[in-house]
């Protein structure tokens, strides 16, 4: 049965058109510069509030994703290993005029290139460093069909927050999303990353509302925690198109206030959880970039534990 046919999407749901200086200046500047944001391109209902608040997310290497994940709605293709080489001193070059102090970096799937992408995700970090030092870089990433020697390729670049998203619980993993993405190799995508460098923070997200339990649920939080992530975002599944899949239920804030409380006591640093929240979502980022800032001020003397506790 469609969704439409028994679904009515509730009101918490419900947001404003985004608006403001900040949303008009970010936008003209990726369009001048040929760039593409996440935040359009996949329809997230979000875009206002982040691009008003000082953060954004692009989207490097295109917007063709060699993947056909089943609730996305970036397009399917094959970019017949089509790269832009100066596309890292755009995004660096905008990102300084833009005056944001927190962006997250993100990709379609390259499965076409031999890397996936990671090389010319380290010289966009690189590029960014050197024009915007005080700016801190999340990275949003693909699982670069698990190959270590990818993964390090970025964690070498040191991001800030490394972030990959186990995306839905395993049981609904084949359902969800592309054939070549799978629940252990995101697992280990995110674990990779913190036997690497156990200094950069890792972040992932779950979508509810295909049909999973809350069992499956509080399972994949322990699971990620096993992996040690640190950050996790709880969101609501929407339906982009009628290809995609259906919104199987609605969750109420109540729940995902009870998910977030048992993410908390489960060990994660910071559970964003609610209807409207994703993955790049500014609660998470505001927390991080406080939480980070405050680990690299030598003048507060804090260790990261500390740091937390006190936010």
């Amino acid at each position: 049965m469609e969704e439409t046919m028994h679904l009515v999407k509730p009101d918490w749901l419900k947001v404003r058109p985004p608006a403001g200086d900040n949303y008009k200046r970010i936008k003209s500047l990726s369009e001048n510069l040929g760039l593409h944001t996440v935040c359009e391109e996949a329809h997230c209902p979000n875009i206002g509030e982040c691009w008003g608040g000082g953060t954004a997310t692009f989207m490097l290497l295109g917007d063709v994703c060699t993947r056909g994940c089943r609730f996305c709605a970036v397009k399917s293709g094959n970019p017949h290993q089509l790269v832009d080489e100066f596309e890292p001193v755009k995004i660096s070059a905008a990102l300084k005029e833009m005056d944001l102090t927190y962006v997250v970096l993100t990709s379609v799937d390259r499965d076409d290139l031999p890397d996936g992408g990671a090389t010319h995700f380290a010289q966009t970090i690189r590029e960014t460093r050197n024009k915007c030092p005080e700016m801190l870089i999340e990275v949003l990433t693909p699982d670069f069909q698990g190959d270590v020697k990818s993964i390090a390729t970025l964690v070498d670049a040191h991001p800030d927050v490394f972030a990959h998203n186990l995306e839905t619980v395993e049981r609904l993993q084949s359902k969800a999303r592309d054939h070549r993405a799978s629940y252990s190799q995101s697992l280990n995508v995110l674990r990779t990353v913190k036997e690497l460098d156990r200094s950069i923070y890792t972040k992932s997200s779950l979508m509810l509302g295909l049909g999973e339990t809350d069992e499956e649920v509080e399972q994949a939080m322990k699971d990620l925690r096993e992996a040690k992530v640190d950050i996790l975002a709880i969101g609501q599944y929407l339906r982009p198109s009628q290809w995609h899949l259906i919104v199987e239920q609605y969750i109420a804030p109540s729940k995902f206030e009870e998910f977030k409380q048992i993410g908390e006591s489960l060990g994660f640093e910071f559970v964003a959880s609610g209807p409207l929240v994703r993955t790049s979502y500014r609660a998470g980022e505001y927390f991080l970039e406080n939480l980070i800032r405050r680990q690299k001020s030598p003048d507060l003397g804090k260790t990261r534990t500390d740091a937390f506790h006190s936010s």
